[in-house]
């Protein structure tokens, strides 16, 4: 039950920890576009912050 209520901020701090990533590594400028990590991180960030909710309300009932 733990693991479910902290999903939301897990999927959070990833997207944090990958926008983070591809700013302060350099291999990662060249791998590939740098757009797609940003998304990605977006992406991540916003489904984080809807399950957060998603759970709270889930949870308080």
């Amino acid at each position: 039950m733990k693991m479910k209520k902290d999903l939301g901020i897990i999927l959070i701090v990833l997207g944090a920890v990958l926008q983070i990533l591809c700013s302060l590594v350099p291999f990662m400028n060249d791998l590939a576009d740098q757009n797609w990590y940003t998304w990605g991180s977006v992406v991540l960030i916003v489904a984080g912050l809807l399950t957060h909710i998603y759970m709270k309300k889930k949870i308080d009932e």
